[in-house]
C-alpha cells in the first residue's frame, strides 16, 4: 500500500477471507485508519474460489517445493515456473458432481436431523 500504484491509488480493494487477523469491521476500521484508500472485502465464509487458491498452493507445495534443498532462489523460480507453464498445459473446467438435488437432500437431511431431541450425554 505505500508503493505505486496503490499508493497513488483512489480506491484499493483488498479481497479477503474471515481469517481472524482481518475478519468483521474491526478489521474494516483498523486497516482503513491505516490505508484510507483501502476498501475490505470479504468473500463468503465458504468460498470455494478461496479454497481454490489454497488447494493449487498446497498442489506446489507437494509436488514444486517437496524437496525443499534448492540451491539457489533461481533454481527455485525456474522450478515455480516450469510447473505454471505445465498447469496451464494440462488446466481443464472442472466438471460439477454436486447436483441441485444433491444439495436438496442434503438440507432436508440436516433439517431432519434438527428436529430430533438432543442425544444424552
Amino acid at each position: 500500500m505505500t508503493q505505486p500504484p496503490y499508493r497513488d491509488a483512489r480506491r484499493v480493494f483488498w479481497i479477503a477471507d474471515n481469517g481472524s487477523s482481518h475478519r468483521g469491521q474491526r478489521a474494516v476500521r483498523r486497516l482503513q485508519a491505516r490505508y484510507p484508500q483501502l476498501i475490505l472485502v470479504h468473500g463468503p465464509v465458504h468460498a470455494s474460489w478461496l479454497k481454490q487458491m489454497e488447494i493449487y498452493f498446497s498442489i506446489i507445495q507437494r509436488r514444486v517445493r517437496t524437496p525443499t534443498d534448492f540451491p539457489s532462489l533461481a533454481v527455485l523460480a525456474e522450478r515455480l515456473a516450469t510447473f505454471a507453464r505445465y498447469s496451464g498445459q494440462i488446466a481443464a473446467p472442472f466438471q460439477w458432481t454436486f447436483s441441485r438435488h444433491d444439495l436438496e437432500r442434503l438440507m432436508n437431511k440436516l433439517h431432519d436431523t434438527r428436529s430430533l431431541p438432543a442425544l444424552a450425554a
